[in-house]
Order: C-alpha cells, then structure tokens, then sequence
C-alpha cells in the first residue's frame, strides 16, 4: 500500500491537476520585487547600443525591503541584466564577482518568497566565504522575470540563465558548480539530468510534488509534479546534498531518498537539529561546502 486513502486516490486519477495545484502551492510564493533593473544608456555608435535587446548594461536599484547588508563597493560588484526565456519569458539574472579570478561559478537556484535582491547579500556572503562567483536568476513572476511561475517555466528559466552564463561571460560548463535549495532543487536537477557541469548542490531538496503533498506516496505518477526522484540517477556530476534532519517544510526523508537514487553522490551533509531555512546558520555547513570545492572536486580533476 502506498498510504493513501480510496478518496484520495481517486481524486488523483479523477482530477489529474490537482497534485500540480497543490504542489505549485507550495512551491509559489514570489514576493513583492524588492529591485529594479534599468538599462543605462549606451555610448552613441557602441555595439551594445548597435545591437540592441538585452547585451547592453543595466543598473540595479534595491529598494530597502532587499536589506542590502555591504557598502558601495560591494554593490558595485554586481551585475544585472534580463535574458529570454525558450518560453518567451524575460529572466532577471545577476552575476557577482565575488572574487575576481576564482576558478569556479555557483549557478544558484533559491528558494521560495524570496527573489534577486533579498539574496543578494547572502550570495555577496557565501562566494567571498566558499571562494566562487555567484550567478543567479528569479523564476518567471518572480522579481523583475515576466510570466507566472509553473513547472515548465521553472526549467526554461534555468535554461536561460544557463545560457546566458555560458554565452555572456564565457565560463565553461566544467567551472560551474549548480546550486538549487528548496524549490530550486527542482530546475537544478533537471539542468544537471541533462548537462555536465562541475558539481552539484542539492540544499534541502524536494523528491517529486506529491511526495511533499502526500508523504506516504511511493511511487512517482504520471501527472506528479517536480520528480526529482526520477531525473537525479541520471546526473553525471558529482552530488553533495544537504538536508536539515528537523526540516519542518521537506522531510528529511526527502534528501534521504534523493542521496541513496544518486550514484554520484558525495558524502552528504545531515545538520542535526536544523530546520528547512536555517542551516546556513550552522559551522559545518560553509565546512562541507568549502571541502566538496576546494579538495573534492580539486582531487577528482587530478
């Protein structure tokens, strides 16, 4: 048996969508835009102004609700500009040069309720900590991203910012390490299932919609949502997944499960007595992150 009661079942086979609602519930918070990007006028007879669309430079404008913890300097760091989306969707992405010259690129997927600017602090923190770059983007409808936020949009979003990353700053997919936490565990899998990169992040990371829905589910459905459960055993990078054993949002099992389906997982990082949005609160966690980066993944290109 998988747990789940003849009602409910039934309203599975019956109502198809609705695991995808529930989950998308769950999954969907974009906050009120706490940035702006503005393109900032080009030089007459440049060849951004020539081309046009998105290759131009842009400027970021945080209002207070972002909570900016640097100065000027480190505001300067970053970069901002839109891209499209396979799905005609226009993508905010960010580039943060944290430390000029690093070998590797994080290209982070973040959780949910939060965009852009709310991370741009924390991202500023953790390249300067863990020694990368930091490029990062916000999901259709959330920050300055058009659209709405659904699964698909969800993996033409990453494809994008993939992109973009590849084609603007000419960074290799063997510099770039994907990073997805909570939500962004999703479009991070599905990138990875597909491309080899540098390494893998799995922080908090889902098995599939109905799992988080209905945790007794067993068995992955035709019409379920985010199934991450079955695209992580085709990941060809090396995987380090963390999970907070107390993860009031996604069971521990959750992370569990992906680490025992993955065969190229890594030594994984379980923080005892962490939740689902404080783990980065923990020692052990920039620890595990500065091993996997600067001895792991170092040995393994040896």
């Amino acid at each position: 048996m998988n747990g789940l009661s003849v009602s409910e079942l039934c309203c599975l086979f019956c109502c198809p969508p609705c695991p995808s609602r529930i989950a998308a519930k769950l999954a969907f918070l974009p906050p009120e835009p706490t940035y702006a990007v503005v393109p900032e006028p080009e030089p007459v007879g440049s060849t951004s102004s020539l081309r046009g669309g998105t290759a131009g430079r842009w400027k970021l404008h945080l209002t207070d609700r972002a909570d900016f913890q640097y100065a000027q300097r480190e505001l300067d760091t970053i970069e901002v500009f839109p891209t499209k989306s396979g799905r005609g969707n226009r993508v905010g992405c960010m580039y943060i040069r944290c430390v000029p010259g690093a070998r590797f690129t994080v290209l982070f997927s973040h959780g949910n309720a939060v965009d852009l600017g709310q991370m741009s602090s924390f991202y500023i923190g953790l390249g300067t900590r863990i020694n990368c770059n930091i490029f990062s983007y916000d999901y259709s409808g959330y920050g300055v991203s058009t659209g709405k936020p659904s699964e698909k949009n969800l993996y033409a979003d990453i494809d994008a910012a993939w992109q973009a990353l590849r084609t603007r700053y000419g960074i290799s997919p063997e510099n770039i390490i994907l990073y997805g936490q909570s939500i962004g565990t999703v479009p991070t899998v599905d990138l990875a299932s597909r491309y080899e990169c540098a390494a893998v992040v799995l922080h908090s990371p889902l098995t599939s919609g109905m799992r988080v829905a209905f945790p007794d589910t067993k068995k992955t459905y035709c019409f379920d949502a985010f199934p991450n459960i079955e695209k992580v055993s085709k990941i060809t990078s090396p995987v380090l997944i963390i999970h907070g054993t107390e993860d009031e949002v996604i069971d521990f099992s959750h992370g569990l499960a992906l680490y025992e389906r993955c065969p190229k997982a890594v030594e994984p990082l379980w923080v005892e007595g962490a939740g689902h949005n404080d783990i980065e609160l923990y020692s052990q966690y920039l620890e595990r992150l500065r091993k996997f980066i600067s001895q792991e993944l170092a040995s393994q290109r040896n």
